[in-house]
């Protein structure tokens, strides 16, 4: 068999062999609806770094972003799209204490409407379930933000220190919350029932 019957001469046979590859080769799979998502997410955090991210009150205008978009996505299959409201006013406090603030007094407002979806759930349960949902949301939502400054190289001094003490005023926070929830559903037959059995002292002659 001669060198032009294999094709090896021919000066097309590269091209052909290309487009045969390229054919042979699986389609690449669509992106999913929560990569969608997630890159939507993306982008409306990396749109808020238009603002002097350099200075710690604008990285916390971030941080109040990223959080509060996460636990809208964990709770949009109960709720919809964004239950939570993330808009920034200008000129708002965003000192670690006021955004701590407005962190938890926003995700923990949905208490009601979580509980009346969750009928199932009472008393313990059901608060350890809220806050494990909207605790957890941000979590992912600190833990995004940091990726975004770290990668700007800003997350360090006071930036970093900021955060750091947002996050441990949220936590704060909803524990708060859980205590007050459980403290006003505590049974009280309990201090009645001691009261009541409890002899009465002989008077002393």
């Amino acid at each position: 068999m001669s060198i032009e019957q294999l094709g090896l001469n021919q000066p097309n046979a590269p091209v052909k062999a290309a487009v045969t590859a390229e054919k042979n080769e699986p389609m690449s799979e669509a992106p999913t609806t929560k990569d969608m998502k997630a890159a939507q997410n993306k982008a409306i955090l990396d749109a808020s770094l238009n603002v002097s991210i350099s200075s710690g009150n604008d990285s916390l205008s971030l941080v109040f972003k990223a959080a509060i978009e996460k636990v809208n996505e964990l709770l949009e299959p109960e709720f919809g799209e964004r239950a939570i409201e993330s808009s920034h006013e200008e000129g708002l406090d965003v000192s670690p204490e006021a955004t701590a603030d407005r962190i938890v007094s926003l995700t923990t407002g949905l208490f009601s409407s979580y509980q009346e979806a969750n009928p199932e759930l009472q008393g313990e349960d059901l608060i350890n379930r809220f806050v494990d949902v909207i605790g957890g949301g941000i979590a992912q939502g600190f833990g995004e933000a940091r990726e975004i400054l770290d990668g700007l190289n800003v997350l360090e001094g006071d930036i970093a220190s900021n955060i750091d003490k947002t996050y441990a005023l949220v936590e704060e926070g909803l524990q708060q919350f859980k205590d007050d929830f459980l403290n006003s559903n505590a049974s009280p037959s309990a201090s009645s029932e001691v009261t009541n059995d409890e002899t009465p002292l002989s008077p002393v002659e």
